[in-house]
């Protein structure tokens, strides 16, 4: 059951355009601070208007219809009309119905919002002024270590998944492990997103009720009845000069096994797609998409909105897609409970925002940890495993995965 309130505030406030600012990252607060950010670009929040919080099968559902009656009564004066400005609710999903993390929508006070050239902040239910500039804390470093699943339980999973795959029905599974660490008292994670945010500019730098990263994987994005969403399944590390780098690709983009694997997480997130959207547009091939630390297949796809859904409608129709879970769902699902020694919890799960018109960004949760409030730093990385798959070389690949977040904290 989702512990909302029985009636609803009427939110009041307004969005208005402000004199350009600086890094918004200094704005933020340094032990929970409220991102979605890339290319500079996004918003941010400050303070906390309201939280709405969901658990099981119905976290998704149940936020949308929240955030419907929520909208329905909320005035809120938007001089801006850029996407983020106006209502706006970060928002955090569980990636299992049987995770005991809570899925979160926060409603913050204060919105900072940066789109092409335009700068505004939204107040909601609050005259808090704009917070000055912070300097960054003290520099810290640590360690991530094995948690829950080390290198060789890892590998161990990776046999028994392919063992699973040979007997069917499972066809690709997506097994994570995880990296533990805990931060110094009064640590600020502003330091952890600047670095994420200056090293990977063009994937989502996000922080949400304690889950921070930084995702190259648009799970869904609806703008003014256009839905879109990038689907990247299939990865291998960069090469360490041009030449290498270029066989890197050409590598990833004709390996068998690769293909399979992001044929799968495109085929799932165009069978949810479908039914919303008309004029569906997917690419017969993917593209090989250069990040700092690696090379990834990637598919866009692009449709107009039919049915009047909202973001939040569109992520409970996605989630899990085949490049976080695998194929068929269920099945999967089933397998990741029993090889994972460890509750998932965000990880891998929708994490973005949502306007009062319904549209929003929302990201997968990947590249990212878990800071809980005792500083306690739990990070994850997954590989798809299909038929073909080794488990050393699928082991390499989280630790590539891993990278962004080990050398933010580290």
């Amino acid at each position: 059951m989702s512990p909302t309130p029985t009636v609803l505030p009427s939110l009041t406030g307004v969005s208005e355009p402000v004199d350009a600012l600086g890094p918004v990252i200094k704005l933020l607060d340094p032990r929970d601070p409220l991102l979605f950010l890339r290319k500079g670009q996004g918003i941010a929040g400050v303070g906390e208007a309201l939280r709405l919080e969901f658990t099981g099968p119905n976290r998704m559902t149940d936020a949308a219809a929240a955030w419907r009656e929520l909208v329905a009564t909320a005035r809120i004066d938007d001089r801006v009309g850029l996407p983020g400005s106006g209502l706006v609710a970060f928002g955090s999903f569980a990636f299992s119905e049987h995770s005991a993390a809570t899925s979160v929508l926060i409603v913050p006070e204060l919105v900072i919002g940066r789109r092409d050239e335009a700068t505004w902040v939204t107040r909601i239910a609050s005259d808090r002024p704009l917070p000055e500039p912070t300097p960054l804390g003290p520099e810290y470093r640590i360690s991530l270590l094995p948690g829950a699943l080390d290198a060789a339980g890892y590998v161990a999973a990776v046999d028994r998944a392919l063992a699973a795959i040979d007997a069917g029905p499972v066809r690709k599974v997506v097994l994570a492990r995880d990296l533990v660490g805990r931060l110094p008292e009064g640590a600020d994670l502003r330091r952890v997103l600047a670095e994420l945010a200056l090293g990977y500019p063009d994937t989502y730098t996000y922080a949400v009720n304690g889950f921070i990263g930084s995702s190259p994987e648009t799970l869904v994005r609806v703008d003014h009845g256009t839905v879109s969403a990038r689907v990247l399944a299939g990865s291998i590390g960069r090469g360490t000069d041009a030449e290498s780098d270029h066989e890197a690709a050409v590598t990833l983009a004709t390996s068998t096994k690769d293909l399979d694997e992001h044929h799968y997480a495109l085929a799932s997130v165009v069978e949810a797609l479908a039914p919303h959207s008309a004029g569906l547009r997917a690419p017969d091939d993917p593209f090989a998409l250069k990040l700092p630390n690696l090379w990834h297949l990637a598919s866009d796809v692009e449709g107009a909105l039919v049915d009047g859904s909202s973001s939040l409608d569109l992520i409970a129709a996605l989630h899990p897609t085949a490049a976080v879970a695998g194929t068929p769902t269920d099945a999967a699902l089933e397998l990741i409970r029993a090889l994972e020694p460890f509750d998932r919890g965000r990880y891998a799960g929708p994490i973005g925002w949502v306007s009062a018109s319904g549209d929003g960004e929302w990201a997968v949760a990947l590249r990212g940890a878990h800071v809980s409030s005792t500083g306690r730093v739990t990070a994850y990385a997954g590989a798809g495993i299909v038929a073909g798959s080794a488990g050393e070389t699928e082991l390499a690949e989280t630790t590539m995965k891993f990278r962004p977040i080990v050398e933010a904290f580290g």
